[in-house]
Order: C-alpha cells, then sequence, then structure tokens
C-alpha cells in the first residue's frame, strides 16, 4: 500500500511492496498516485516497467560489459545497436520479429558470422533483462534463428611467406631497435608458442623464467605457463629488458605495422593470429593432445583433433 503526504510544494509517495521500499516525489497528489499505482503493479509483476531496448543496452554496458575483457569490442557493438530502429522499440511490446528485422538489416551491412556475435550479446542483454532486471516475461530473441558459423580457418603458413613478411618489418636477423621489428620478433615468438596476440603484448619479464613463460590472465580466464623452445628463447633474448613489457607494443601498433608489412609482402590474406594456428599444427608433431591442450589453453580436446589428422601412409610406417 501506497503512502502519499504533503510536504512543502511537493507530494511524495513512499511504497513497500516484496520487500521492496521506493519513494520519489511529485507536484501534485495525482502524478504521485499515478506513479504509485504503476510501480505497485510493475514490482508484482502484474505490468512491466516502461523501458526499452535503448534503456537494455545502456545498463548492460554500464553493469556488465564494463567488467570484461571485451569491454572495447562489447561496448561499440550495443552502441551501434543503440543507433538501430531497434533501440527505441519499448520492452513490453517487444517481438521476436522485431530482432529479426533488426538481423536482416545488420545482413545487409556485414557478414553473417559478425551479426550471429551481435545476436550473441543481444541475447545476453535481454536474457539478463527478463531474468534479474524484471523488464521482460521472457525473452523474444531465444526464438530467432542466427546465421551459420563461419567455416573453421584452416589456412598454414610458408616459410616463403614467413620470410616475406618479415623482411617487410625490417627484421633480417632478430633486431628489435623499431616497433616494426618488434611486431616481426612477436610473430616469430607466436608460431614457436601458439601464444595469442594479447598474451604475448602482455608478456612482462617477470613472467618469464629460464624455460617458460607464465601467462596469469589468458582469454578463457585460467593462468598458464607456457614452455619456450630454444628458438622462443633466442627471440627473447635479442629484447631490452628495461621496459614494462616484453616487446613493448602495443595492440594498435601492432595491428597497423602488421597490416602494413603484409600489403607490402602483397601476402593480403595472412593474419597475425594465422601464427597461432600454424604453431599449433607443428607442436602437434611433438606433442600428444593433453600436452598440447595444456601448453596452449584449450579445454575441449575435440578441437584439437583436426591438427592429428595423420596421412593413413604415415601411420602405416610407423606401424
Amino acid at each position: 500500500m501506497a503512502s502519499i503526504r504533503k510536504r512543502g510544494a511537493t507530494w511524495r509517495v513512499e511504497l513497500y511492496k516484496g520487500g521492496k521500499r521506493e519513494s520519489a516525489s511529485f507536484p501534485t497528489k495525482q502524478q504521485a498516485a499515478a506513479w504509485a499505482t504503476q510501480r505497485e503493479a510493475e514490482l508484482t509483476g502484474e505490468r512491466l516497467p516502461d523501458k526499452s531496448v535503448k534503456d537494455a543496452l545502456q545498463r548492460f554496458s554500464e553493469e556488465v560489459s564494463a567488467g570484461r575483457k571485451g569491454k572495447k569490442w562489447e561496448q561499440a557493438r550495443l552502441l551501434a545497436m543503440e543507433r538501430d530502429p531497434l533501440a527505441s522499440v519499448r520492452l513490453p511490446v517487444l517481438r521476436a520479429a522485431d530482432i529479426a528485422e533488426w538481423k536482416q538489416r545488420r545482413l545487409l551491412d556485414v557478414t553473417g558470422p559478425s551479426v550471429r556475435r551481435e545476436m550473441n550479446l543481444l541475447l545476453s542483454v535481454l536474457e539478463l533483462a527478463t531474468t534479474e532486471w524484471g523488464w521482460l516475461r521472457a525473452n523474444p530473441a531465444r526464438g530467432v534463428k542466427k546465421p551459420p558459423h563461419a567455416p573453421s580457418r584452416k589456412r598454414r603458413i610458408t616459410e616463403d611467406e614467413i620470410e616475406r613478411v618479415t623482411l617487410a618489418l625490417g627484421l633480417t636477423d632478430l633486431e628489435s631497435e623499431t616497433a616494426a621489428q618488434r611486431t616481426g620478433l612477436a610473430f616469430l615468438f607466436a608460431l614457436e608458442t601458439a601464444m595469442r596476440a594479447g598474451e604475448i603484448l602482455g608478456l612482462t619479464w617477470p613472467d618469464v623464467g629460464a624455460k617458460s613463460a607464465r601467462l596469469p590472465d589468458t582469454k578463457n580466464g585460467d593462468a598458464r605457463v607456457v614452455p619456450l623452445s630454444a628458438r622462443a628463447r633466442e627471440i627473447l633474448a635479442a629484447l631490452p629488458r628495461d621496459q614494462p613489457t616484453v616487446f613493448n607494443l602495443d595492440a594498435g601498433s601492432r595491428d597497423t605495422l602488421w597490416r602494413q608489412a603484409r600489403d607490402s609482402a602483397k601476402l593480403g590474406d595472412l593474419h597475425f593470429h594465422d601464427s597461432r594456428a600454424e604453431a599449433i599444427w607443428r607442436l602437434s608433431k611433438k606433442l600428444d593432445v593433453m600436452e598440447l591442450a595444456r601448453m596452449i589453453g584449450h579445454r575441449d580436446l575435440r578441437s584439437l583433433l583436426i591438427y592429428y589428422n595423420t596421412d593413413p601412409d604415415d601411420l602405416a610406417d610407423r606401424l
């Protein structure tokens, strides 16, 4: 039951329902009573709060995305969604058809796999609005079909390509004077360790041991220790130890320098992260699947089986 009292020039309303206490002030008693009726219906579940998709996107960005590793990507995607007509739809009348129409609009601008990732993000936003915020009774995004997954990338890297791109980065031996040369060293290091670009750039000297490197904060949230080959140790030995990070590179510079060198070497299809897959291919010839999973931080062993597709003739020779 709401309590409405006049205080000075305003009317103050206090409401206690379901263990929740709320209050607000209004210039007239009529406005105070209307607010109390609406909020009581919302708190009992008889009526949903009058929130929009934009309200949900903004709250998710502030309360959830802000604390995640992928904060930059998520908040950029959420801002893009806020500019779409979907953002103005009121949550109480949001339908699966509204989300399907948004999906079709996005498919005109970006690829299916990109839209799939954005749909997963939107699904998370609306799920939280349903289960925790009480802004929806059911998540209308659940029934909307997502674009298919992108086919897995299985590109190998040849020695000729390695030589061409490292030369384009100014690397003839193991020089580390310029950011371009350190980008080349980071690429060679990735080929030896199967570490991700972010893991390499975030590596600090205190985490580098005699024959291993410790990664305290990885993509899946687990710390892991990566053994270092003789070649990987040579690369580290070429880097100065007076910088906060081992390779003294930020992600933006690394990306720009890599793209420039790749294009200069006419290797437009070569991505920096292809080094991880190539390293896993090579390591699979030296390590069993359990050892490889621990080294590269994979939890699902099935995802590594592709790297163990041995030619039947090779198996026959082993037998």
